[in-house]
């Protein structure tokens, strides 16, 4: 077992602890010191813990699982740090620790649609379903709406709603079904309410199946006046999501964006390229599908970011990105991600007058886009203090978030000056993405500041691990900062951690 304190405010001086468990082997040396995968899975798993919440391997899931009377969440696989084969983990709900923090206007997490077709592929039809309820729900500026990474953490699994209410801070929860035949669907949806199980509201659809956009919609557009009365009309007649020209185009979207997920967590090559596949297939039968572009501009800026093929900091693959990202706006001018991912990548050519522009634009578009990217942007260009607002909104939004977004809070308080907190964030950020080289750079640098040397040595051999390859020069083509002291303060935290130039 391994655990870790997490400090609070230090107004009410409360030390909160996360803990990992695992079973396995354990080594003891002749001076009490314990080694091994069974300790080393055990601390990998703790970094995933919520702070007051515990975590436990597969292994000793199976173990426990109907003896002891708990109620544990499946956080999915992950590629733990030093540890070969992927791990699942599960996350314990203890009812002595707090839940979430309910929010200060109406909250609701849309769980994943039930395919109850016969056809098992149809689970892609349901899932797209799903998002894109998410996706129109989040333009309502009233509601607080949990980010489909979360939501769909309970994917296949029976679950107590109650529970999920707490472990994700929603006063409601939406689950339904889809039945999809030849020309027809059925959809049935119900609204609970998770802090007493009631049941608010409930709906069934029977349409052709050429009207299932409007049916998604008309679902958005009644949960939220369930939810919110007094909703702002003028958002009410938003423009929607232009829908592909055909449900094949569509199958191919949601196809590709299952395998960006998985990817997110593996960084495994063949997954980035099963994304891009789905979306060419996509985009050959609707080639003006604005969302498949916005996605392919992610495929291409993640290569040129990262070590993971010839792609590698090419101006091709960076050149790519932006164009596909502007296409995407071109197509849609009122899609955020596109804006968010334009942003992201024109800030690489020191453009930041316009990577602001295209931020700001997203946001504008929906005020509850919370995105790592705009974060980025904002941290790039001397605002810290704004990126880490929006990076710990999109943790809100998404408690089982991706690591990218504790990374730019990690970077945006390491550019503070911050380091102790720079430090937690960073720590979150390469527990649940040991294979991802920033992480350990940015880690390896707050240490060094820190003065913490062996600490800092330790993350710059991970970073050299990820990528032999690695130089702070490459590094400062990638962190692009506006103002010279930024990255004099990085270089800085670098070199002390040794990190070849």
């Amino acid at each position: 077992m391994r655990t870790a304190p997490e400090h609070s405010d230090l107004e009410d001086h409360r030390i909160e602890l996360r803990i990992g468990i695992n079973v396995g082997d354990v080594i003891v040396d002749d001076q009490g010191d314990i080694y091994g995968d069974g300790v080393n899975i055990a601390a990998r798993v703790e970094s995933l813990a919520r702070p007051g919440a515990i975590c436990l391997s597969d292994e000793t899931y199976r173990q426990i699982k109907g003896k002891l009377a708990i109620d544990a969440s499946d956080l999915g696989e992950h590629q733990l740090k030093n540890i070969a084969q992927s791990v699942r983990v599960y996350s314990v709900w203890l009812d002595d620790a707090p839940p979430l923090a309910l929010p200060d206007k109406p909250s609701i997490a849309v769980l994943p649609f039930q395919n109850l077709s016969s056809d098992p592929t149809q689970e892609y039809f349901a899932d797209g379903f799903s998002e894109d309820i998410i996706t129109e729900l989040t333009r309502f500026s009233d509601l607080f709406v949990i980010a489909r990474n979360s939501s769909f953490k309970y994917k296949g699994k029976a679950v107590d709603l109650r529970q999920v209410g707490r472990e994700l801070g929603v006063r409601y929860v939406l689950e339904g079904s889809i039945r999809r035949g030849d020309h027809r669907v059925r959809i049935s949806a119900q609204l609970v309410d998770s802090g007493t199980g009631a049941h608010r509201w409930a709906e069934r659809y029977d349409r052709e199946l050429k009207d299932v956009f409007t049916i998604q919609d008309e679902v958005a557009r009644t949960i939220a006046a369930v939810l919110a009365a007094h909703v702002n009309k003028a958002e009410a007649e938003r423009t929607l999501l232009k829908p592909p020209a055909t449900w094949q185009a569509y199958d191919y979207y949601t196809r590709a964006a299952a395998a960006w997920a998985s990817f997110q967590s593996s960084w495994k090559l063949d997954q980035l390229l099963e994304t891009r596949q789905h979306l060419a297939d996509s985009l050959k039968i609707d080639p003006k599908y604005a969302r498949a572009y916005s996605l392919l501009a992610s495929t291409y800026r993640v290569a040129w970011l990262n070590p993971i093929n010839e792609e590698h900091l090419t101006p091709a693959a960076l050149d790519q990105s932006i164009t596909l990202a502007r296409t995407a706006i071109e197509l849609d001018p009122n899609l955020p991600e596109a804006y968010a991912e334009l942003g992201y990548n024109i800030i690489r050519k020191r453009d930041f007058d316009a990577a602001t522009v295209a931020v700001e634009r997203a946001i504008a578009l929906n005020p509850n886009f919370a995105d790592y990217r705009v974060a980025q942007v904002f941290y790039s260009v001397g605002q810290p203090t704004k990126a880490i607002e929006i990076a710990k909104t999109q943790m809100r939004l998404d408690p089982f978030h991706p690591h990218f977004a504790p990374l730019i809070a990690g970077i945006a308080y390491y550019l503070l000056k911050e380091h102790s907190e720079a430090q937690r964030w960073l720590r979150e950020a390469t527990g649940r993405a040991p294979n991802h080289q920033y992480g350990h750079a940015f880690l390896a640098a707050t240490y060094a500041q820190l003065g913490r040397v062996e600490d800092a040595r330790a993350e710059a051999a991970e970073v050299l691990r990820v990528n032999p390859k690695y130089t702070i020069g490459t590094q400062m083509r990638v962190s692009i900062l506006k103002h010279a002291e930024d990255s004099d303060q990085l270089i800085d935290g670098l070199r002390k951690a040794g990190l070849p130039e």
